[in-house]
């Protein structure tokens, strides 16, 4: 029987909740047996600000993850040079877990409404099926057109996922470290430790030099250890 692999790819800048709660819904409404969260390297959408170094952000999607025994990080994205296109994920991970599993992209409801504008598309939508991420309340009109021209048109599988009422983004995250503002229960207690220790999102703050990934991947079992039992959430 072929494995059912959720992929839900963001630039997690940083995790938060509702990323972990989206994930967990799929997880159990499309009996997927593994959700990857694949952060990405340089995202082609998201030009017009700094973007945090990924050994920041892979460091905090591993510890926000690690107690969900269904949930795993890939570097396929950050291990790789150039923007991190989703068709160039999907066809890395086939060629890593193999080509005959059945794959799920999880993204947000307002992203596969341009789904179209995406790299490939028709391409893509052949190579994996989609599971559009709403909230209580979000308008599903033109989402439901959206969903039955791709269905027609292109034989693309869109799956509708309503989650629960979470008003977290990370942008909000971002300002409210940048104004002092808590965090605690908006983020996992491994990732608010991480950006207080690292003083990730402060205004004022030195740039830190990123290291080089290899160094990223060695440092990720030294950040864990540091985080005891009674960090985790």
């Amino acid at each position: 029987m072929a494995t059912r692999i959720g992929i839900m790819g963001g630039t997690f800048d940083p995790i938060h909740y509702g990323h972990l709660v989206t994930a967990e819904e799929a997880r159990h409404d499309f009996q997927l047996d593994l959700v990857l969260f694949v952060p990405s390297g340089q995202p082609p959408h998201k030009t017009d600000r700094r973007i945090t170094p990924p050994k920041h952000r892979y460091l905090m999607t591993v510890l926000a993850t690690l107690t969900n025994p269904h949930f795993a990080v890939s570097r396929v994205d950050i291990d790789r040079p150039g923007p991190s296109y989703t068709i160039d994920t999907i066809e890395l991970l086939r060629q890593q877990y193999g080509p005959d599993e059945e794959y799920f992209f999880i993204s947000g409801a307002d992203a596969i409404l341009e789904l179209l504008t995406w790299k490939e598309p028709e391409r893509l939508l052949g190579m994996c099926e989609f599971i559009a991420a709403t909230r209580p309340g979000f308008p599903l009109n033109q989402l439901t057109e959206t969903v039955s021209e791709l269905g027609d048109q292109y034989g693309a599988r869109v799956h509708v996922l309503t989650v629960p009422a979470l008003a977290i983004s990370s942008t909000d995250v971002r300002q409210r470290v940048a104004s002092g503002r808590p965090i605690r229960y908006l983020v996992p207690e491994t990732v608010l430790y991480y950006i207080e220790k690292n003083r990730l999102y402060r205004p004022g703050a030195p740039a830190q030099a990123d290291e080089p990934e290899s160094e990223a991947a060695e440092a990720a079992p030294s950040v864990l250890s540091e985080v005891g039992p009674s960090d985790l959430p």
